[in-house]
């Protein structure tokens, strides 16, 4: 339990969590660099409904846009908050993820 502004909480209080960086890589995933300073793997062949199914195309899966530490794709008409994003990934530590990429961008 945490208070905030006198209103009190159930839970953890939990930083903010933003996307930093993002790698768009073959086969649905997304190495992603949070502003914790953690990368971690997001699988976004895992999403469900027809609002994600655009991001089984690689080519709009790579035409991402991050704003405001939120990934968005097709002018903003899907979006994924980055604390899902966190809480769904899964920590990554390799240093060469060159032959996987498609596309990387930043904040």
């Amino acid at each position: 339990m945490y208070i905030v502004d006198d209103i009190c909480y159930a839970g953890e209080e939990t930083p903010d969590i933003k996307v930093k960086e993002a790698r768009a890589l073959r086969g649905g995933m997304l190495l992603l660099t949070f502003s914790t300073g953690e990368q971690r793997l997001f699988d976004t062949t895992l999403l469900k409904g027809s609002a994600f199914e655009p991001l089984r195309d690689e080519k709009v899966l790579a035409d991402f846009i991050i704003f405001h530490g939120v990934m968005t794709w097709m002018n903003g008409d899907i979006d994924i908050a980055p604390e899902t994003m966190y809480a769904e990934s899964y920590p990554y530590t390799a240093r060469n993820v060159s032959a996987a990429v498609l596309r990387m961008g930043t904040e």
